[in-house]
């Protein structure tokens, strides 16, 4: 835009200019006098009137006795003298009268106005494939700047960046070890030369969203003091054809020319998928830039000092090519922090806030399993912006237990009010999965009950699993699918019917059902699974791409699901009943407050009397396997 202005405007001004040349070699027009005719200047002489005559080429210009001025033509090429003859008038009618013949001037107008004419269109016809010849000279890079790889370099001594070395990031100690050994490399590669050692070529980060592999690879290039250039895997692809592989090739020349150096492709199953069979079966603009990056990685020129990083969610999806010895050849696996983990990622985005002394990260660490250290790093920043909302200057263990609800569930939803029918039937709905899941010896810990709207949910109950695991029994997962209808018993115990509130708590509880059955090998059908899955590793996520079995299978599959729901069904509204009146206790406490943290309810089904409310904390999960836990209606 500013361009196009410029242009615009330099435009503007050469017409100014020219328009000021005219107007400064242009001679001042004087006012003209008045024209008679040739018949009556010959009166006029006749009669004596005229006192001067001036001849200049076919103009006269006559003077008057009484000073008035007159303009006459007369034919070019004739001469006055035989003009009046013409006329009969005789040479003696012209004495007396001063007659003054002018020679012709020759002014700069009359040659600069026809120069001008000429040259100018001329001009600007050379001025105009001139500019088009020097931006193509000196903006071929922008002419044809797509073919060039967009990726950012880093470490150039001109490039501002955030500085992250090792000691800025925690919750991922194994994967930094793996790591240092390329620092090691680029710092003192002799040292692995000596013996005969072989860096690897490739180092592929795997792990869930969130976990910092890109923060690792930033890391590994300030530690190592070399260029660092970063790049999407999506930024190779364009509209045109070939663009993809000239990219990668441009890259690859780049970090070659600055080596040793570290190129750090980000997204990599962007472009790294798996390459399809026969004519046509992939993208091939996508499949060309594959091969490009194949053969940088590992081909003729193997005794370079480029080492390529790179990150990926999806690791099921990249082409076995990418992943042999050769080209990325370790594997690097982040996965989520354990308690110990969140507890020093904490540390480390509380420093510079002003805390309070008597802050319990631990706390915050053991409410929080399943958080990426994104995740942490947003729970901080928003106790941050909570503390300063409410004009503090420090920030409490109230505010940090506070935003651990906001990241995982959403701001509180003040407006939404639920109507008296509403909130009891919320509120039972809530002490059922409560109920369910402090009676099992199997289920979660409850450390919170509320049925004030937050997010989407208008209710839920907070289940935090006693100790982090990895596996998960059969009798565990019986108990999370009594804990999961329990809100649904609980409602038909009290109200005879049932609400819309236990939709999604019949949805999860269909599925984990049904995964016990075709998934787990926990039914009767014996350890055999059914249907070919696509299970996407660190997102938490599988769709059945194959149905491989035949419909005798899949009736007594669904007559299998069945029996589960059936059988928890049957088990928690006996356990309902036997506790009824401690459900009852615990909904009318719920109805009066809204909120029941851990150690309320817990003196509430032991019976015993609360003296006053406990101090306000939340606690909650945000995993995939304990964000199941949270019963949202």
């Amino acid at each position: 835009m500013k361009k196009i202005v410029q242009n615009f405007l330099s435009v503007i001004l050469f017409f100014l200019i020219i328009s000021g040349l005219f107007a400064l070699f242009t001679p001042a027009q004087n006012i003209a006098p008045k024209e008679i005719s040739f018949s009556k200047f010959v009166q006029e002489l006749k009669e004596g009137k005229i006192k001067q005559i001036t001849i200049s080429q076919n103009e006269i210009a006559i003077v008057y006795k009484s000073e008035e001025k007159f303009l006459v033509r007369k034919e070019t090429g004739v001469s006055l003298l035989e003009s009046l003859n013409n006329y009969g008038l005789e040479k003696e009618k012209l004495a007396g009268i001063d007659i003054k013949v002018e020679k012709e001037k020759e002014s700069v107008a009359s040659w600069l106005v026809p120069l001008l004419a000429l040259v100018l269109p001329l001009l600007i016809f050379v001025w105009f494939f001139w500019s088009i010849f020097k931006q193509a000279k000196t903006g071929a890079s922008q002419t044809f700047g797509f073919l060039r790889a967009p990726a950012k370099l880093f470490g150039d001594g001109k490039t501002k960046s955030e500085k992250i070395f090792f000691k800025d990031i925690a919750g991922i100690e194994q994967a930094k070890e793996e790591v240092k050994e390329v620092v090691d490399f680029l710092k003192n590669p002799e040292k692995f030369l000596k013996i005969g050692a072989r860096i690897p070529r490739g180092v592929l980060l795997v792990g869930p969203p969130g976990v910092g592999k890109t923060m690792l690879a930033r890391a590994v290039s300030n530690e190592a003091k070399v260029p660092f250039f970063s790049i999407a895997g999506s930024a190779f692809i364009e509209l045109f054809v070939g663009v993809g592989s000239s990219r990668a090739r441009n890259l690859f020349e780049m970090a070659k020319k600055n080596q040793p150096s570290i190129v750090f492709i980000d997204e990599l199953d962007a472009i790294g998928k798996t390459r399809m069979p026969g004519i046509g079966g992939g993208h091939e603009e996508r499949e060309q830039t594959l091969n490009q990056i194949l053969a940088e990685m590992d081909g003729f020129e193997r005794d370079t000092g480029v080492i390529v990083m790179a990150a990926t969610n999806k690791p099921e999806h990249l082409d076995p090519a990418l992943l042999r010895p050769g080209r990325f050849d370790r594997l690097v696996v982040l996965d989520l922090p354990d308690i110990k983990e969140r507890e020093k990622i904490l540390e480390i985005h509380c420093q510079g806030k002003p805390l309070v002394k008597d802050v319990n990260l631990l706390e915050i660490a053991e409410r929080t399993p399943g958080f990426s250290g994104a995740d942490l790093a947003n729970l901080v920043n928003e106790a941050a912006i909570l503390t300063a909302r409410r004009d503090k200057t420090q920030i409490f263990q109230k505010e940090l237990l506070e935003s651990i609800e906001k990241v995982l569930l959403g701001p509180e939803r003040k407006s939404h009010l639920l109507s008296d029918k509403e909130k009891r039937i919320a509120a039972f709905h809530e002490a059922g999965h409560a109920l369910m899941a402090h009676f099992l010896p199997d289920a979660e810990e409850v450390r919170k009950v509320s049925i004030v709207a937050r997010g989407l949910a208008a209710g839920y109950t907070l289940i935090l699993p006693k100790k982090e695991k990895q596996i998960k029994t059969k009798s565990e997962f019986l108990a999370e699918l009594s804990v999961l209808l329990g809100g649904y018993c609980a409602e038909n115990l009290i109200f005879k019917e049932t609400s819309t509130g236990a939709a999604n708590d019949l949805e999860k509880a269909s599925i984990v059902a049904r995964n016990l059955v075709t998934k787990f090998g926990m039914s009767k059908l014996g350890p055999i699974t059914f249907g070919k899955r696509e299970i996407l590793s660190f997102l938490g996520m599988e769709t059945e791409t194959e149905k491989n079995y035949s419909e005798k299978i899949a009736g007594l599959i669904d007559e299998e699901t069945e029996k589960f729901i059936k059988s928890a069904e049957k088990k928690t509204m006996e356990t309902l009943i036997k506790k009824r009146k401690i459900l009852e206790k615990i909904a009318n406490v719920l109805i009066e407050k809204e909120t029941i943290e851990k150690q309320e309810f817990e003196n509430l089904v032991n019976s015993r009397a609360v003296s006053s409310r406990p101090r306000q904390c939340i606690g909650t999960a945000n995993s995939r396997q304990s964000r199941s836990n949270v019963e949202k209606k």
